[in-house]
């Protein structure tokens, strides 16, 4: 199983390694970094990383046959590319492969709150079968420090893209 990680923006990008590093040995991971996101990362092993200004690199091709991507998190700015059809970049194109594939598509946008410019492309993007899920707290997991809250978010985005773990309390009746 094949996975694309991109971080773009600042805010959340120790949230984005703790995804990458949670996830099962046995995916290949892929990681593209926006030139912001890049600042804040400092060191990262295990994982290639790929310039987000790489257009022409292999995770831009459906034949790559990834088989799901996430961006986490996902600036605005993304977003409304990703949106509009715009591929200007590696995160933005590799995205796009995504939707024409019909392969999961994971978006977390990280703005709070949201313009209705940024829920009308939310709106467009669910329509065409790209997840929408940003980093919303469930209490019923009774997180007790903010790593239990970072492990519910990241458990429940592996639920979402059909990857099992066990980093959260489930709901229980």
């Amino acid at each position: 199983m094949k996975i694309i990680v991109a971080i773009s923006g600042g805010s959340g990008v120790n949230l984005g390694l703790k995804f990458i590093n949670s996830l099962p040995k046995e995916i290949n991971k892929y990681l593209i970094i926006s030139k912001n996101a890049e600042t804040v990362f400092k060191e990262e092993e295990g994982i290639e990383i790929f310039n987000d200004g790489d257009i022409a690199s292999t995770l831009a091709s459906g034949s790559f046959g990834c088989d799901m991507m996430i961006v986490l998190p996902c600036s605005m700015n993304t977003l409304a590319k990703i949106s509009c059809g715009i591929a200007d970049n590696l995160t933005t194109r590799a995205a796009s492969v995504m939707i024409k594939e019909r392969k999961k598509l994971l978006l977390s946008p990280r703005e709070l709150p949201y313009s209705a410019i940024a829920l009308e492309n939310m709106l467009k993007l669910s329509k065409l079968g790209v997840l929408i899920a940003p980093p919303v707290l469930g209490y019923y997991s009774s997180p007790e420090s903010l790593s239990d809250m970072e492990d519910f978010l990241i458990g429940k985005w592996f639920d979402l893209l059909g990857i099992k773990h066990n980093l959260y309390k489930r709901w229980k009746v």
